[in-house]
């Protein structure tokens, strides 16, 4: 992956050999460009502190503003945390994989810079093929921050990505247009009761409604 390109997977059926081609570029260090349930995110590998740091010069982001993750499975979720709620565990079973971020106590596993010294990282599982299938091709946490600079439009279209930041990023995963609109809803469940940080896709009603609910054991 050089000089910037964009390569083209199906947004549907993703090619297993595409996807390990760009994981195997994330596991290099490199930030790439991808597709998720809302918008285009950027990609790096959360272990990889360099690359992380990446991200922040590239978005032109404050080190005060966390980053957040996308997993590929559910057991993943168990090294990056000290604690998994009731109340999250309710939350994930109605809306993962999907368009919500859980807010947790982050564990040592963690790089603070992404938790912003917080102590606390979002984390979610895609509902989008591409980034659910790219984070278990990596085998590790794959970082979800929107592909744009700080406090500006987001992009859903990897054309979009390439007029802004295409100079910038080593590659674009270009999986179609996404759905856009709103971003994922933030919950924080290491806070009791759970906060609604932000709505996105995923209103109050059914968030609180979800809370309500018997969680499965």
């Amino acid at each position: 992956m050089t000089s910037n390109p964009i390569i083209a997977i199906d947004p549907t059926h993703p090619e297993p050999a595409l996807l390990q081609h760009v994981a195997e570029n994330l596991r290099k260090g490199r930030v790439v460009a991808y597709p998720t349930e809302t918008f285009y995110g950027l990609g790096a590998d959360a272990g990889n502190e360099r690359a992380i740091e990446k991200i922040f010069s590239i978005k032109g982001r404050q080190f005060n503003n966390p980053i957040p993750l996308i997993i590929g499975d559910r057991d993943e979720l168990d090294s990056l945390v000290t604690a998994i709620p009731e109340a999250a565990q309710r939350l994930i079973h109605v809306f993962w994989p999907g368009p919500l971020t859980l807010v947790f106590r982050a564990s040592k596993n963690v790089s603070p810079r992404l938790t912003a010294n917080t102590g606390l990282i979002g984390i979610r599982i895609s509902s989008h093929p591409i980034a659910r299938s790219l984070a278990r091709s990596l085998g590790a946490p794959l970082t979800a921050t929107s592909a744009n600079f700080s406090g500006q439009k987001e992009s859903t279209t990897a054309h979009e990505v390439a007029r802004t930041l295409g100079s910038l990023i080593d590659g674009i995963v270009d999986g179609g247009q996404t759905r856009g609109n709103k971003g994922s809803t933030v919950v924080n469940i290491a806070v009791d009761p759970p906060l609604i940080l932000r709505v996105g896709v995923i209103t109050e009603i059914e968030i609180r409604k979800a809370l309500e609910s018997t969680c499965p054991h």
